[in-house]
């Protein structure tokens, strides 16, 4: 039987009403005009029933003749699916969806369900020319994605009239995002609420410029009664982390005890999910027996369940609908507001979420406490279908921010740069909800640059027209595409792919055994290739009987593999050759491809901190879950790898307010020659290493603080200078020299301290000379400039006296020495002397003697005026 038209069908249906359904006549009347924020509460029924609206034919409309197509975005893959799936029940339009591995939308479908990053893309292909509505569903979260789709489609509507926004959420700000809808001048949300604040109201009659005005919906929600308790026994107690899945365990069992529905609890992680699933795996065989006719509950009843985005569809979908048994759903914020659960009637509530944050210029992701409005979401969900308990592990005074900060304000912005140049904008001239930090923009915009992403004006360039297409982080993409061949690319995509999924591919083994057989399968205790032979080949034995794989990521990250070869006309993986032992020169050339590329991800290791390895930007630890050796020699007693290409790293709080931990996750193990063949380093001359009357000298290359090599050669120019300086310092050359240059400087430095150089100004050579103090090095470089030296072959055509120093008159220099000497020697103790004449200070610093006390005042020249310290050691004492 046909499927009556939506309106009719609600009509009909009473018993399928839901709140939103109070809006339908506004929301018909409203779209004709402009663009809506819809705000109504979680399971009010805004995300199935607003599509179906805007499909809908209108018959007093233009083009009515056919339905109009509907894009909704929907921030989070499970959602997109379990959406698609439900509306397409409800009616006889073609629904479909579109996922990053999976999509049934065709030219034929009306209501298209899709995730951020397919829109995205969609609107640099083509603008989204065949949609007439595009709807961003629980646009509160703030991705990233989300907020740069919008800030671009209120650009493009000013040029699409027949084109209309719909923004829907339970929780956000709706008149400032109404506002910064219907104007087009202030460059952020804040400047239109504060228009909006003084008159100026969001539509065109009240003089907002402004294509098309927007306009805001409000439904009252179908909310029960919700009873809130506090777990903490101090009000201001924060959440916490410590002893969470003891503190879960008992809420649990507590709501055991007063609900039979299913019970909620939200946690920060997959970690703690686990963690929490195993503390709580007792209840299952607990029964209440004491015979007193008081409710129980039957442990064999119940199930634990874990919802994240590492489970698999079939589990996801489980979840999804209802169950004949009591569950404890152990959730991260995905169940925040993009999924209804059935049968939830009460709620645990961690307060905790992980987040990613700007942390000196790199995003880290950090355990967070989640905003006031989380909270009520998160509330909300034990209260949909009848009265329900919320139970919050904090205190009721605990101070919480208002709202979750935007991702754009929070990460780092390479990924939305390329996305809107890719779609013909510049992101720091497009006008968001809330500003983004200018230091960001520009981290992002040098590193897109230094990629040949972007060009100077923020154009996308021809690469950066390869990158943008591959559903992979923009590093990889331009990784692949800077490969010389088939065969260094088709690495680099399996690595890639491997690193994209949101699972962890692999564990390093425990056992004594299954880590033998893992060197044995992958000598080189290389990450990269370990993760490259996991897609790539069959598993081995000792993997499947450990448990080592994570088998859905490792489909997904095939997938992505093969989609991505597909794209670029590379080999499947099925045709692709086997990582074998003898495959050297390979490994090289890609190596070597991938440090040109991005030099920044070679890394030595710390002279001190062997754990730690630095590439003079930034410095990583090596992560638990890596292969690289944490020792100096491994396990056979060979020596370890001293640098590493580090193409996996995450960012975490460490201590301290600026504080940054960055953990290498996935290293490969390279020799200090490989990064002097790709040319890394600083040349420098090495401490007193000279090789005889060649004259030649150890040159070292430096990178990131640590000899990588050295070797000899004939330096000319800058290098034979500062040679030369050190040998005549040294005594190699011109004997006696340095001796009488660093007395002659050091007497003419105090001279000009006590302002004596002012009557022979006027000298044209001692007016030359300035009034700075002058460096011993500094000198006699610059003198053997003005001579003409430039190789130790040239210093055959000067003398000794050429590089004499002369300030100080000579009918007063014997007097001054008297006066002012640099070293005194007195019975029994030897003093160096420094002078600070601005203070009229005089410090005698011990340098050799039996004497155990210090000099005595009469010892000493008549210093008038001066104070005089002398000082042993860490210890100062006047001089009197």
């Amino acid at each position: 039987m046909k499927k009556q038209p939506q309106a009719e069908q609600l009509k009909s249906l009473p018993a399928l009403a839901m709140p939103i359904d109070a809006l339908y006549d506004e929301f018909k009347s409203a779209i004709k005009d402009n663009h809506l924020v819809v705000e109504s509460d979680t399971g009010s029924g805004k995300s199935t029933r607003l599509p179906l609206w805007c499909a809908e034919m209108v018959p007093d409309e233009p083009g009515a003749g056919r339905i109009k197509r509907v894009l909704v975005v929907e921030p989070r893959r499970v959602a997109c699916l379990a959406l698609a799936s439900f509306v397409g029940s409800q009616t006889d339009l073609a629904v479909g969806h579109a996922i990053r591995f999976d999509s049934t939308v065709t030219v034929q479908t009306q209501i298209a369900f899709v995730t951020p990053g397919i829109a995205l893309r969609w609107l640099q292909e083509d603008g989204l020319a065949g949609f007439d509505t595009v709807i961003i569903d629980e646009f509160h979260e703030r991705r990233w994605d989300t907020d740069l789709l919008l800030a671009m489609l209120k650009q493009k509507v000013s040029g699409s009239p027949d084109l209309r926004l719909v923004l829907t959420s339970a929780t956000i700000d709706g008149e400032r995002l109404t506002s910064y809808l219907s104007t087009n001048n202030p460059s952020t949300a804040q400047d239109c609420f504060q228009n909006t604040a003084q008159g100026c109201l969001p539509s065109k009659a009240q003089g907002c410029a402004s294509d098309l005005s927007a306009k805001r919906l409000y439904a009252k929600g179908r909310r029960f009664h919700v009873e809130l308790r506090y777990q903490a026994k101090e009000s201001h107690h924060l959440p916490d982390i410590r002893g969470v899945e003891q503190a879960v365990k008992t809420a649990v069992s507590q709501l055991l005890t007063e609900t039979d529905g299913d019970i909620l609890v939200f946690l920060p992680g997959k970690r703690e999910i686990q963690a929490c699933l195993q503390a709580c795996q007792p209840l299952k065989g607990e029964i209440d027996s004491s015979g007193s006719g008081s409710w129980g509950y039957d442990g064999n009843k119940l199930e634990l369940l874990a919802l994240h985005g590492g489970i698999t569809p079939m589990e996801q979908k489980q979840i999804l609908i209802e169950s004949s048994r009591q569950r404890v759903i152990f959730s991260t914020n995905v169940a925040e507001t993009s999924l209804t659960i059935p049968g939830v009637t009460a709620v645990i509530d961690s307060g905790l979420e992980r987040r990613t944050h700007q942390r000196n210029g790199r995003t880290v992701l950090s355990l967070a406490r989640i905003s006031r409005a989380s909270c009520e979401q998160r509330k909300g969900r034990a209260g949909r279908t009848q009265d329900g308990i919320c139970i919050r592990l904090w205190g009721k005074g605990a101070p919480l921010e208002a709202m979750t900060p935007p991702e754009l304000q929070r990460e780092e912005l390479v990924e939305p740069m390329l996305a809107a140049a890719g779609c013909g904008y510049r992101l720091s001239q497009l006008q968001f909800v809330d500003t983004i930090p200018a230091k960001a923009l520009a981290i992002a915009e040098q590193k897109l640059l230094s990629m040949g992403a972007i060009d100077e004006q923020g154009k996308i360039t021809e690469h950066g027209n390869k990158l943008s297409p591959l559903p992979i982080d923009t590093q990889f993409a331009h990784l692949i595409s800077a490969m010389p061949d088939d065969e260094c690319r088709g690495l680099m995509v399996d690595l890639a792919a491997a690193l994209s999924v949101p699972q962890r591919l692999f564990k390093l083994p425990t056992s004594e055994q299954a880590l033998k057989d893992l060197n044995e399968w992958e000598p080189l205790g290389c990450d990269a290739f370990t993760l490259i032979k996991l897609v790539r080949e069959p598993l081995a034995e000792f993997m499947s009987d450990n448990a080592l794989v994570d088998l859905n990521g490792r489909k997904e990250a095939r997938f992505l593999s093969n989609q991505i070869r597909s794209a670029l006309q590379l080999a499947r993986l099925n045709q692709a050759q086997p990582i074998g032992p003898k495959q050297s020169d390979l490994r090289h050339r890609w190596l070597a491809s991938v440090i040109k590329a991005l030099p920044e991800l070679a890394f030595v290791r710390r002279e001190k901190r062997v754990t730690a390895l630095g590439n003079g930007y930034s410095e990583v630890q090596i992560g638990r879950g890596s292969r690289f050796c944490s020792e100096l020699k491994d396990f056979n007693g060979k020596e370890s790898a001293l640098a590493a290409v580090v193409f996996d790293q995450h960012s975490i709080a460490g201590k301290g307010s600026k504080q940054t931990l960055n953990l290498a996750s996935c290293m490969v193990p390279v020799s200090l020659k490989a990064l002097l063949d790709a040319g890394l380093g600083e040349e420098r001359l090495a401490e007193n290493r000279e090789k005889g009357a060649s004259h030649k000298v150890v040159v070292e290359t430096v990178y990131a603080g640590r000899v990588i090599g050295s070797r000899l050669k004939a330096v000319e120019g800058e290098q034979a200078l500062e040679a030369i300086v050190r040998s005549i310092a040294l005594g190699r050359q011109f004997k006696g020299v340095a001796a009488k240059l660093n007395g002659d400087i050091a007497a003419w430095n105090i001279w000009l301290a006590l302002g004596k150089n002012r009557d022979q100004a006027s000298t044209p050579e001692l007016k030359a000379l300035g009034t700075e103090p002058l460096e011993f090095e500094s000198y006699l470089s610059e003198k053997l400039s003005e001579l003409g030296v430039e190789s130790y072959d040239d210093l055959e055509l000067i003398e000794a006296e050429d590089l004499l120093f002369e300030g100080i008159p000579e009918w007063e220099r014997e007097a001054f020495d008297a006066m002012y000497p640099t070293k005194l020697a007195l019975a029994e103790l030897k003093v160096t002397v420094e002078y600070l004449p601005k203070r009229k200070l005089v410090t005698l610093v011990y340098a050799g003697g039996l004497r155990k006390t210090g000099p005595k005042r009469w010892e000493l020249p008549r210093w008038v005026g001066w104070k005089i310290q002398y000082r042993k050691a860490s210890r100062v004492v006047d001089v009197k």
